[in-house]
């Protein structure tokens, strides 16, 4: 019976220790996104250049994650409760990892947007979708350490609002693009940046369904809310 107990205390100890390392992962993962943003809005070469440098470390930080988690799965043999955690930390590490991709991928184009012309009124409706986004990221993290399926349930229908701005923005910068061709390339970066936002809505999104199937066991079965998203079928989103 001691030596039993000695084990799941062992578990208990490894199974935190891998939970904060998603969480410190998620903390990496905010402070990209918001200083990506940051860089876009000011022009901050150097902030973006940054933000594409700490990319590695999140990269390498979630191949940590996933090698400490498959231990536990070998070693421990996890069943229930327990196993539902260590595949959800393999689920968000992962989804975490993709938001730094997008992250990175701003600042690539923060680069380029800045040896071109400001398009008006883009700058501040970007920020407010990022503002809404990282949001929704804190929330889907903090449901997480929680364990709050109520707060993740909230994450999950301000999607939505996500999709309507991004179909707002996508029709501004049409209007740029047909007002004056020079807009074009400017725009067409400034639609990719908007996608990538858009994807980390999606991707906080993820992470909050995974807290509801940690926290009652079940994926949840409707679909989200989703906006009549004119442009998912114009514009792939393919990204670099």
């Amino acid at each position: 019976m001691m030596n039993e107990r000695h084990i799941m205390s062992a578990f208990d100890r490894d199974l935190e220790t891998v939970q904060a390392m998603v969480v410190k992962m998620g903390g990496m993962v905010e402070s990209a996104i918001h200083d990506a943003a940051i860089a876009l809005e000011t022009r901050d070469e150097e902030l973006a250049d940054q933000v594409r440098r700490r990319d590695k470390a999140v990269d390498e930080l979630e191949a940590q994650i996933n090698e400490e988690a498959a231990r536990l799965i070998a070693l421990r043999a996890p069943i229930a409760t327990d196993l539902r955690t260590v595949l959800t930390v393999i689920k968000i590490s992962g989804i975490l990892e993709r938001v730094g991709d997008y992250a990175k991928n701003i600042a690539k184009r923060s680069h380029v947007l800045v040896h071109m012309p400001a398009i008006n009124g883009s700058g501040i409706a970007l920020r407010r979708m990022t503002t809404t986004v990282e949001g929704m990221m804190k929330d889907a993290l903090d449901a997480y350490i929680q364990r709050d399926p109520a707060l993740a349930t909230d994450v999950r229908n301000r999607d939505l609002e996500v999709d309507q701005m991004y179909n707002a923005l996508f029709r501004e910068f049409l209007t740029h693009m047909m007002e004056d061709p020079r807009n074009i390339t400017a725009c067409m970066h400034l639609h990719f940046i908007a996608k990538n936002i858009e994807r980390v809505g999606d991707h906080a999104t993820g992470i909050a369904e995974q807290v509801i199937y940690l926290a009652t066991g079940q994926l949840p079965d409707e679909s989200r809310p989703k906006s009549d998203a004119i442009t998912r079928a114009t514009l792939n989103e393919g990204e670099d």
